[in-house]
């Protein structure tokens, strides 16, 4: 026998004993690592074998919100759970959210079809592992369809964050906003990039937030997203990271149409309307069905939502049918660099947001993002407001192209930053010229109009070597911007006109630290004084875009305030017993036992932690349920470098010990760090699952 025939042998039982190996092997397991705070750290043997886990994962820690969120975006809430969910269905009906859902699921590219099917498969498995977890009139949507979960997208990013107040007529919620800050390396004491993530969203249901480490060969990202999405929205990796705030925009467009002959009038003809007729189950309260016819009619502007008597209102919403958003922020988590990421970004398949980016190279980058219709007339206002349905000119059709957006990148000054402000604000100098930008991208003055974009510049514009401490110290921050404008001239009018209880006052307000802490003694008297004033009788100096960080300021009416004080003064001694009661006293976090001084205050007074606190009946005090939701500071050296936390808990699922335990480090303002590292992982781990995923 020759030698290549020898080696020809050797070979084929090498390839032999491989293929057996290969038969005979267990299937690749991906793994979750839980830590002690309830946060998934998932390693997926494959990128699918992750978005596996991640569908797992959220089931684990919010099985029974994400059914009922998946079934409201199938539009038969009120069939499941009766007719308090009626509003609701007749919207997602008569936006036709079922078939706009299957135009994109049907658009996915096939490598990102598998990643959501494989989030669904996830879902699902949970589901048929641990009937017992979750509630049995949930389980009724089960199996969960990878058109649920890009309906429920449609239904809070297009629906709801966009146009709500145009379909609803106001925003169904509490209010929304978020804070966000990039520091360049040029700023930064260690001369990394940083950057603060803060959303400010309310603490229930929609809005909640879900905080995971995904991990899988080419690909690792930390961060959160709203519960049922099925990738990052806000995250870091080992080379960069972003983070979005609420922008000011015009995305969706209510019509005004004048009906007539059964239609509407458009361009002087009657044009019919499009028309479809849907069956509604309404699930009665001794368990009956009844059924409702419903008409949903379809202008050329879009989908009718209301009408009153000769009116119809139709509603225009950009980006509803985005078909690449996970794609977009799939490969934004990956992306190594700038130029990476900004692909990713110019796909424009998120519908609105302001974007806040920072890498490890020192860049930072400011973006007032989204789908911007184009229009051929009208300033910002003139869209905001309900626009003439009757002429065919005002049906937009385009959206502004990347290259128009505003945005900023690695300013001279060295930080950006926005909540929920215009752009034009989004550092300090101001670099970006309202004059260069088409007048209906956004209001050229203050638009906000709660100081917490302008706090944010001040306590930065003066620090030119910015520390990894400062900027948490920056995030925490509870002072009240509208006392720095008024409280001196306040305290001035006290003095000029005497008041024996106006006094006393001024005396509590002299000695107030200006924060609403948990023992600041002053912020009650100060906000309810605030509350009292009209809020044409405040400013003697307008806001002008020259000064953006020092105006507005002054009273215009110095007597009319000091007639207020002591009407404030009087209403916290009846309400509170004193004139100084502290603010933790009475403004709560609470969570089921859970009972903690609460600090921070509404963003409408400059509060840069911006908490809104509701009246609770149980004792007459007030309990957080809106603002500060996920915090992360990232600092983007070698390695990086993160501390976060999840107001409320990252679970929801009733038994879990995670739902309200980081209230006590935001009650102490305190952050936790990120476990970045599998030995960091292990030193703080609660429990670890294996999945199969085939």
């Amino acid at each position: 026998m020759t030698n290549d025939s020898m080696k020809k042998i050797a070979l084929l039982l090498c390839f032999s004993a491989l293929m057996f190996a290969a038969a005979n092997a267990q299937p690749a397991k991906t793994e979750i690592l839980w830590d002690n705070w309830g946060v998934p750290h998932i390693y997926g043997k494959t990128t699918a074998g992750m978005y596996y886990a991640f569908g797992w994962a959220q089931m684990h820690n919010h099985a029974d919100l994400i059914l009922q969120l998946y079934g409201e975006a199938r539009g038969r809430a009120a069939e499941y759970w009766g007719k308090n969910f009626l509003q609701g269905d007749e919207i997602v009906q008569k936006l036709n959210l079922g078939q706009v859902s299957q135009k994109v699921y049907d658009e996915q590219y096939p490598e990102y079809k598998t990643y959501l099917d494989a989030f669904v498969k996830g879902i699902n498995a949970y589901a048929k592992a641990h009937p017992e977890a979750i509630s049995e009139k949930y389980k009724q949507i089960l199996p969960v369809i990878p058109q649920d979960v890009i309906a429920h997208t449609i239904n809070i990013l297009a629906v709801d964050f966009i146009a709500a107040d145009n379909i609803y007529g106001s925003i169904r919620e509490a209010s929304r906003g978020s804070n966000a800050m990039a520091i360049a390396a040029g700023r930064s004491a260690s001369k990394h990039a940083m950057l603060m993530a803060n959303p400010h969203l309310p603490w229930q249901g929609f809005f909640t937030f879900f905080e995971a480490h995904l991990n899988a060969p080419g690909f690792s990202a930390y961060g959160t997203t709203l519960v049922g999405l099925p990738v990052l929205a806000i995250a870091f990796n080992n080379n960069l990271g972003w983070t979005h705030t609420v922008n000011p925009n015009n995305n969706s467009t209510r019509y005004e149409l004048t009906l007539k002959d059964n239609g509407y009038l458009l361009d002087g003809a009657v044009v019919p309307f499009e028309t479809r007729t849907v069956t509604i189950k309404i699930k009665q309260d001794d368990g009956t069905m009844k059924e409702e016819q419903l008409v949903c009619k379809y202008a050329k502007q879009g989908p009718v939502i209301a009408e009153k008597k000769d009116k119809a209102y139709a509603v225009r919403i950009s980006g509803i049918d985005n078909a690449y958003f996970n794609e977009q922020y799939h490969k934004m988590a990956k992306a190594s660099n700038f130029a990476e990421f900004e692909t990713a970004v110019k796909m424009l398949q998120m519908p609105m947001f302001n974007l806040i980016y920072a890498d490890r190279a020192g860049n930072i980058m400011y973006l007032d993002g989204g789908d911007m219709p184009v229009h051929a007339t009208g300033d910002f206002w003139f869209w905001h407001d309900i626009v003439d349905g009757t002429s065919s000119k005002y049906i937009w059709s385009k959206i502004l192209p990347y290259k128009n957006l505003p945005k900023l990148f690695d300013p001279s000054t060295g930080f950006v930053q926005n909540s929920n402000d215009v752009p034009w604000t989004c550092t300090y100098p101001t670099v970006l010229n309202p004059k260069n930008y088409p007048a209906y991208i956004a209001p050229e003055g203050w638009y906000a109009r709660d100081f917490r974009d302008q706090h944010a510049m001040n306590m930065v514009k003066n620090n030119h070597s910015i520390t990894f401490d400062d900027l948490v110290g920056y995030k925490l921050n509870t002072e009240l911007e509208t006392a720095d404008r008024y409280l001196d001239s306040l305290l001035k009018a006290v003095a000029e006109h005497p008041d024996t209880i106006a006094l006393k006052a001024a005396k509590v307000l002299k000695a107030w630290d200006r924060h609403a802490d948990a023992g600041s003694r002053g912020t009650i008297l100060w906000i309810q004084w605030c509350n009292d004033m009209h809020p044409d009788s405040v400013y003697k100096n307008p806001w002008e875009l020259a000064n953006p960080a020092s105006t507005p300021n002054g009273l215009k009416y110095p007597g009319y305030a000091v007639r207020k004080l002591k009407q404030a003064a009087n209403e916290v001694i009846k309400r509170f017993g004193s004139l100084d009661p502290a603010w933790g006293d009475f403004n709560r976090f609470r969570s089921g036992d859970i009972d903690l001084p609460g600090n921070g205050a509404s963003s409408t007074y400059g509060s840069y932690r911006a908490v809104g606190f509701r009246y609770d009946n149980k004792d007459k005090k007030f309990r957080a349920v809106v603002g500060d939701s996920y915090v992360a500071i990232t600092e983007f050296g070698k390695p990086v470098k993160a501390m976060v936390s999840l107001s409320y808990g990252n679970a929801s699922q009733t038994g879990s010990k995670h739902i309200g335990d980081q209230l006590k480090l935001m009650s102490e303002k305190k952050l936790r760090p990120a476990l970045l590292t599998k030995a960091d992982i292990l030193k703080n781990m609660e429990e670890r699952e294996e999945l199969d995923f085939k």
